[in-house]
């Protein structure tokens, strides 16, 4: 996570006098669940299970609890080193994805009407969601998926979306990716990558998408296995693993600023971000949370 941190300027003031950490802010994460770790102990504030109605907690993948690592974990068991983007951050999980990390349509839907349902409740501020449907999509089932998350963009709600891993080929953004409304979150390319798998716009409305790309390949994170493998973290790849360091960044954000709304946390990540044009970085490039973290761009 260190090296996350340092391609997207992390270690600013207000991160090392620990004034800002993502304390007040509540995230919802819709992926494969959550299993007990200790990085995130303590900040779970409800489990939705709508793949298989079980009550207790738990994540049969592994790759909820890597990404709601790099989003909020706290880092105790690697004294720091692999903390999370925003490590003092509530969570609220929704399991919509299986142990193979799939799932339908109609479990995702349901995920997203759970959160209409409960938002206040919790007071969830942000949505992440690393999830993609693949290539064919009936067009009813892309529609109301799309329409879904913009529901959520139009309660207040800012939603950080994967791009989805069938790219690097034009218009290989996954749906709800495509939505004009959300924040959709590309895999950063590194240095000498040849198989690079973010997904790439324009949408089919020639929309340019990822707005925003971030640290995505070979990021090291918690282990849902911990408890029987004894190994805390794990390294994992993909759009998956970026987008959780948008929300995590949006948390800090939302940390510091309150009372701002999420088109304006949108237009803030795009004065924030650092875009190389010698690359082939897509949208307007990758945060910088220096300069998110600055004086904040108001809409009036």
């Amino acid at each position: 996570m260190n090296r996350v941190k340092q391609q997207i300027h992390y270690y600013c003031d207000d991160i090392m006098r620990g004034n800002i950490r993502g304390q007040n802010v509540t995230v919802c994460i819709l992926d494969t669940g959550l299993a007990m770790h200790p990085d995130l102990k303590g900040r779970i504030r409800a489990f939705y299970d709508c793949v298989n109605r079980r009550h207790g907690m738990y994540d049969d993948s592994g790759h909820g609890t890597h990404v709601a690592g790099i989003l909020a974990g706290d880092g105790r068991l690697s004294r720091g080193e692999y903390a999370g983007i925003a490590p003092q951050a509530d969570l609220v999980i929704l399991k919509v994805l299986d142990a193979r990390g799939e799932g339908s349509v109609e479990q995702i839907l349901e995920g997203i009407m759970w959160i209409k349902k409960n938002y206040q409740r919790y007071g969830i501020r942000i949505a992440n969601v690393s999830v993609g449907a693949r290539k064919g999509l009936e067009y009813a089932k892309t529609h109301n998926l799309i329409e879904a998350v913009e529901a959520l963009w139009d309660l207040g709600i800012t939603v950080v979306v994967s791009a989805g891993n069938q790219g690097p080929g034009e218009g290989s953004i996954s749906v709800p990716g495509n939505s004009r409304k959300v924040i959709t979150v590309g895999a950063l390319e590194e240095p000498g990558m040849k198989n690079g798998c973010s997904g790439v716009g324009p949408t089919s409305q020639c929309v340019v998408k990822p707005e925003l790309v971030a640290p995505g390949y070979h990021v090291t994170s918690c282990n849902s296995r911990y408890y029987r493998s004894k190994i805390p973290y794990v390294r994992k790849s993909g759009t998956s693993m970026a987008t959780p360091v948008v929300s995590g960044a949006a948390a800090l954000f939302l940390s510091k600023y309150p009372e701002i709304k999420n088109a304006e946390v949108k237009l803030n990540f795009r004065r924030a971000c650092e875009y190389k044009e010698d690359s082939q970085e897509q949208g307007w490039g990758c945060p910088r949370i220096d300069r998110l973290l600055e004086s904040p761009i108001l809409i009036v």
